[in-house]
């Protein structure tokens, strides 16, 4: 369901406005769900704080494209975690060319850590001569141009459907492929699931819980003379027949080429799709000649630059993208400034306890091409903010289920986290105030809030209700309902 929220910024000013709540608004069902604070779904105010982006931390290398069907032209990267696996899906391509050439592989890779990934040999398909290779579909053009595999997570799929994945481009359209275990595939159908419609890029599918239904996030054209690299939106309850797609709308974003969507559930919130896209800029000419000459890079990949951007969607048609500013920059060095570099792997996996990890794609039309992982807090691609004055923050009216509410957050020492509970209309329940709750302070991702005499909020259990937060030097990531 879609909600609309407007969002008000009053910098430094202190407000106790009851009656926040506009009548007739639909009140938020939230369950016992977790929310990030990735748009402004559940906040109605912002009183001397605000919400901001996160950059993502650099770590190491773990693939390189170095085998002779993988190439510098390798790309439009799946990871997807299957238990302790983590299995990598990319396409090798050691030579430019039309999309959808003979030269092109679908290439397979694993790890049980997610750093270290061996190229298991095969032996299914003979490349360049050899079978010894971890090739998993080729001689079959064009679809190891943007194969595109996910674990699908529908209640009661077959076993053998467990792994599904879309391939095509516009001459071909879309098919369907299935596997049993991620590396043998097949096709699903004799013909296109969909078909009309460009495909020059990597198209993402999955199973969503939210909509009940399989979605396809897809390459058109669109903007104004349709100039511009954007992504379309089409739902299915089997994967085969498709309802009429229908062109994602960005808000009052500016038009800009989004190359890859990469939208997936968020694993900790998947009500929430998060898109870190791939955002394309022709012509950007970073850097000089004599860098371009260093690099020996073909002609054709020397003038353009690509970053990442971070969008989210709640289903429906709509990407939410509150930040016009990059989510992850381009790094230093005249390799990261070519074209089609940093494009992201459709793929957030949990790293440890305290840590989710990105992948990224580097040095696209170079020798040196390979994935970098990264890191970031979990949750914590937005967070909520306020400095050493403190700040408010106001929900919008919702219900709940369950006895206790948890946090993500972090504080510095001076710091604090304080939260009330109040009615619909504004009005404190006591005793769930400010000055009866135990102050938040430290570091943690799951931290029960708690409040002096009283064990839980069960009492309050699918109640219309607003949380208002009291903060000081601290950063709010995540709230969780159970």
């Amino acid at each position: 369901m879609l909600i609309t929220i407007t969002f008000i910024i009053i910098p430094h000013i202190i407000s106790q406005t009851n009656n926040l709540h506009t009548k007739g608004e639909e009140i938020i069902n939230i369950n016992n769900r977790r929310e990030i604070f990735v748009d402004y779904f559940l906040i109605d105010k912002l009183i001397n704080a605000e919400l901001k982006i996160n950059t993502p931390h650099p770590r190491e290398c773990v693939l390189k494209f170095d085998k002779p069907w993988e190439g510098k032209y390798s790309g439009y990267v799946t990871l997807i975690k299957d238990g302790n696996l983590y299995r990598l899906y990319y396409r090798g391509l050691p030579t430019s060319g039309k999309d959808g050439s003979t030269n092109e592989v679908t290439c397979y890779a694993e790890s049980f850590d997610g750093i270290n990934f061996t190229k298991p040999d095969l032996g299914i398909y003979s490349v360049m001569g050899t079978k010894n290779n971890n090739v998993i579909l080729a001689n079959d053009p064009p679809f190891s141009h943007n194969f595109a595999p996910f674990l699908d997570t529908k209640p009661g799929i077959p076993a053998s459907e467990r792994y599904k994945a879309i391939a095509g481009t516009f001459d071909s359209g879309l098919y369907a492929f299935v596997s049993d275990d991620g590396i043998h595939w097949e096709k699903m159908c004799n013909e296109p699931i969909l078909k009309g419609y460009e495909f020059d890029s990597l198209n993402v599918a999955f199973w969503s819980d939210s909509e009940n239904k399989y979605v396809l996030y897809f390459r058109t054209w669109n903007g104004p003379e349709n100039k511009y690299r954007w992504i379309s939106k089409t739902t299915s309850g089997d994967f085969i027949h498709w309802e009429k797609p229908t062109v994602m709308e960005k808000g009052k974003a500016p038009w800009e080429h989004i190359y890859t969507n990469q939208t997936l559930p968020y694993f900790r919130a998947p009500q929430i799709y998060i898109s870190l896209c791939g955002r394309f800029v022709p012509g950007c000419n970073a850097l000089e000649e004599e860098e371009l000459t260093s690099l020996n890079v073909e002609k054709d990949y020397a003038y353009d630059c690509s970053d990442v951007i971070l969008m989210s969607s709640r289903g429906g048609n709509i990407y939410n993208r509150i930040f016009l500013e990059a989510f992850l920059k381009p790094e230093p060095g005249p390799e990261n400034w070519v074209s089609r570099a940093n494009f992201p792997v459709r793929g957030i996996v949990q790293a440890n306890e305290y840590e989710m990890a990105i992948y990224i794609q580097k040095h696209y039309a170079l020798p040196s091409g390979h994935i970098q992982r990264y890191t970031l807090r979990l949750d914590a691609f937005t967070s909520i903010s306020a400095g050493f004055n403190e700040g408010y923050i106001y929900t919008k009216p919702f219900r709940f289920s369950g006895k206790q509410i948890s946090l993500n957050f972090a504080t510095s020492a001076t710091g604090y986290v304080l939260i009330e509970i109040q009615d619909e209309k504004g009005n404190t329940i006591l005793p769930f105030s400010y000055e009866n709750c135990i102050p938040l302070k430290g570091n943690k991702i799951e931290k029960v809030i708690k409040w002096k005499d009283k064990k839980d909020i069960l009492c309050l259990d699918s109640r219309t209700i607003r949380l208002c937060f009291k903060m000081k030097d601290a950063e709010i990531y995540s709230i969780n309902f159970n």
